[in-house]
């Protein structure tokens, strides 16, 4: 198993980074957190899938985002794009959140995930996850409000995990408008 590959970032595609190491540049498929200018030296934790006609390998920024994603494959009907769709679209910690919350609507905002499989991974993690200090998550981070704040942000053209960690980075004592939560959480930004 190749599980860490360091290396100069050689190209830089939309869905996958080719890392320049020891002369050959490897080909991982990741989420949009593993990026940077092309030259500069990456660190990439990676899964390799082998399947009878591939060997495909997946890069992630750190181990636990790796881990998180071979998590999600253990759940029936989850394969590597859906996983990785999952982490490129929702944050751990939103994941994490999702799961503890038991709130599939989270899960519904990924592409490719409907309600039934979105509920489908919420049971099959909620007990995977739950020795993984999963109660140190605030829970509290995903009510209605800034669920329709999430919404607002990624409706003026942010990305569901930049809305995501603007709302975390809302102060706990924020007013509980969404209005007034969407102008800081625009702070947030500027």
């Amino acid at each position: 198993m190749i599980a860490l590959v360091q290396g100069q970032l050689a190209h830089d595609g939309r869905d996958h980074v080719v890392l320049m190491a020891g002369g050959v540049g490897y080909k991982l498929f990741c989420p949009p957190t593993l990026t940077g200018a092309l030259g500069d030296t990456l660190t990439a934790h990676t899964s390799l899938i082998v399947r009878e006609d591939s060997m495909t390998l997946y890069g992630f920024t750190t181990a636990a985002e790796r881990d998180l994603f071979e998590l999600l494959l253990t759940v029936s009907g989850v394969g590597p794009k859906v996983a990785l769709a999952i982490l490129s679209t929702l944050s751990s910690d939103s994941l994490r959140n999702a799961v503890v919350a038991d709130r599939p609507e989270i899960l519904t905002r990924v592409p490719g995930i409907g309600k039934k499989t979105a509920q489908k991974i919420l049971f099959e993690l909620k007990d995977k996850l739950a020795g993984g200090g999963l109660d140190a998550v605030p829970v509290a981070a995903f009510n209605d409000v800034n669920s329709d704040v999430i919404d607002s942000l990624v409706a003026l053209g942010y990305s569901i995990v930049e809305a995501q960690t603007a709302v975390q980075a809302l102060p706990p004592d924020a007013p509980n408008s969404v209005e007034e939560r969407l102008t800081l959480a625009l702070r947030y930004f500027a």
